[in-house]
């Protein structure tokens, strides 16, 4: 069997005219709240990103931080109940905190992004009146929420929040390749080059195509694009075309499934807390394989309707740990450090580490 028909992400056919210029919905001639000039919407099909500034108010954003707060609280607890944790660190802010627990017991900063817990201050973001007209803009009057969500501790010199060049779609479902999945990058401090902004490749999108990636990322769970193919592939250069985003506590960064990315390392001294925020068309491939339904958080047509978010109440996680490992696979403990998930088994396994071994995954020898 040939390479390219050997991995499930491997040979689809490329659909550029779903993510490019053409796929630019009819702009609206009055705009609301939130919404921008057509101009540019535009530049984010032509360039695959749009960087959104002073969007949000600290009224809108600090309960996120309040919410970010009761994660690393539970996860705290968590760890200290069982006898692994001496000292909880309640005297420490939330850039602070998460930090001095991974020290005392590393992987912690892990189990407060696996936590699946969506907090309620995250649903009122995602539905945002602003944030959905915006969004009316790029996907047209229905909009749902996309299951694919996170929230990002990255603290400094952190091995596990090193993010190499990907392509979102590389981790998921190739069934959504032809799927139009925005994400909300949204930081909850101001963000810059020192503690670990996001670095994208313009233009990355404009084949439609999705490029081989290689698991896994040194000893993280991170599919990573192969350098080796990446530039013919996307037609894009390295040298040339990578925009390095800082940005302010209020603005985003909007940027579709196809366009490469990755964010530098954080040598600051704070934890880059963000969350990725994700929407899409109905009745659309939603990237999860299957494994929950998008939820409808606008409809010009019925201007009433609210979300029903319950769907999101499972722990995504723990469902993908059995989705790889299999069903006979061991649950995983309230205090297991690994993280697994589908994408493993979408492309070559080059790398093996915890992650991989937790999946039940062995690397594969060379390229042949």
């Amino acid at each position: 069997m040939s390479i390219e028909a050997k991995y499930p992400g491997q040979g689809k056919p490329a659909h550029p005219e779903l993510f490019n210029l053409k796929a630019m919905p009819e702009q609206p001639t009055e705009l609301k709240p939130g919404q921008l000039p057509a101009d540019k919407i535009r530049l984010f099909f032509e360039k695959g990103f749009l960087v959104v500034e002073d969007f949000f108010t600290d009224t809108e954003l600090n309960p996120c931080l309040t919410a970010v707060e009761e994660i690393v609280d539970r996860v705290a607890t968590r760890i200290h109940k069982a006898g692994k944790l001496q000292d909880l660190h309640e005297d420490k802010d939330v850039f602070q905190r998460l930090t001095y627990i991974d020290k005392q017991f590393p992987g912690a900063a892990i189990l407060a992004h696996k936590d699946g817990i969506l907090p309620d201050a995250f649903q009122n973001l995602w539905a945002n009146e602003r944030l959905l007209n915006l969004m009316e803009q790029i996907l047209g009057p229905k909009v749902c929420a996309n299951p694919i969500w996170n929230v990002r501790p990255k603290a400094p010199d952190h091995p596990d929040g090193e993010i190499p060049w990907h392509q979102d779609s590389g981790y998921f479902d190739p069934a959504s390749y032809t799927s139009l999945l925005p994400v909300a990058w949204i930081p909850l401090l101001d963000v810059t080059e020192e503690n670990g902004c996001l670095q994208i490749i313009e233009g990355g999108h404009k084949t439609g195509k999705v490029s081989d990636h290689l698991n896994c990322f040194a000893n993280t769970w991170h599919v990573m694009l192969d350098e080796s193919k990446m530039e013919d592939t996307l037609e894009i250069s390295l040298e040339k075309d990578v925009r390095t985003l800082p940005i302010n506590k209020g603005s985003l960064i909007l940027f579709n499934n196809l366009v490469p990315h990755r964010s530098v390392p954080n040598k600051g001294k704070q934890i880059r807390w963000s969350l990725d925020l994700r929407f899409q068309r109905p009745g659309e491939a939603e990237g999860l394989y299957g494994e929950l339904a998008p939820v409808l958080l606008r409809d010009r047509d019925d201007p009433s309707m609210t979300p029903d978010w319950s769907p999101y109440v499972a722990n995504r996680h723990l469902q993908q740990h059995q989705m790889t490992a299999g069903e006979e696979a061991t649950p995983l403990d309230k205090l297991d450090t690994t993280l697994t998930g589908p994408w493993m088994k979408q492309w070559r396994l080059v790398h093996g580490n915890r992650h991989t071994e937790a999946a039940g995954l062995v690397p594969e020898g060379p390229e042949r």
